[in-house]
């Protein structure tokens, strides 16, 4: 039985740039997004290049019970799932009380339940079968929440919070749940807003090909969490040696336009 990855946001950005990686090392990609264009030359390129099996799922994550959904379709489809890559999921910046309520609640249901969601169903399968690899994607504002950025930093620290502990769980169990924590990566996840911080001039966005390659390296290999770059782990522990006021009055003006 063929053994299969499945990526969630597979289209773009490190969800793509894992899928290509992971491709070329010989893994069977179960990819998962929204746009059906977008997977579906991916499915061509990949199956082209490394012949290796190559499936993909439409699915919109912020739509209600979505993790069941795909979950779902995944077993009656009698694909083998031993690893689950948890990336899909968005940002946005501006003054939260000017958000629009629709989208905050959007990028809660994609990523905090989504996440939580596929990472019980796929879990449990895993510890069924005596194996399993799971990443979960937060990011460097997990331990560094920024304003602005204010339901996305929680939604970020929550899946880092949630992954360290259902890792704890899971010891033991053959399945190891893994986060990877980059900082500013350059993809499209960045709006023209985004773009013109403070925080994008400071600390220049990496190359997606670096953060999908050490993201890769801890999901297939490694345990525990993954802060990518010396600067942005230098960043992330600022705030254990710096006053709690201090802080935030220097990442405020780290959120605010330049």
């Amino acid at each position: 039985m063929k053994e299969y990855v499945l990526i969630t946001g597979a289209s773009s950005g490190i969800g793509l740039e894992m899928a290509k990686q992971l491709a070329q090392k010989g893994h069977n990609l179960l990819l998962v997004a929204r746009s059906e264009d977008k997977l579906s030359r991916l499915q061509k390129e990949l199956k082209a290049e490394y012949h290796i099996a190559v499936e993909y799922l439409l699915h919109d994550l912020t739509e209600p019970n979505a993790a069941q959904a795909l979950y779902d379709e995944v077993k009656e489809q009698q694909y083998y799932v031993t690893g689950l890559i948890n990336n899909a999921g968005f940002g946005d910046y501006g003054n939260f009380v000017e958000m629009p309520l629709k989208k905050d609640e959007e990028m809660i249901a994609v990523n905090i339940n989504a996440l939580v969601g596929l990472t019980k169903l796929f879990a449990a399968d895993m510890v069924r079968l005596g194996k399993g690899r799971i990443l979960n994607v937060a990011s460097l504002l997990s331990f560094l929440p920024f304003p602005y950025y204010s339901v996305y930093s929680a939604t970020k620290s929550f899946v880092l919070a949630f992954t360290e502990t259902v890792s704890a769980e899971l010891q033991g169990t053959g399945v190891v749940l893994t986060a990877l924590c980059p900082g500013n990566v350059e993809t499209p996840f960045h709006t023209s807003a985004m773009r013109e911080t403070n925080a994008m001039v400071v600390n220049k966005p990496m190359p997606v090909q670096v953060v999908a390659k050490a993201g890769l390296d801890l999901f297939l290999n490694g345990k525990g969490k993954k802060i990518v770059g010396f600067m942005n782990w230098f960043v992330s522990n600022l705030p254990r040696v710096t006053p709690d006021k201090i802080m935030m009055k220097i990442k405020k003006n780290l959120a605010s336009l330049k």
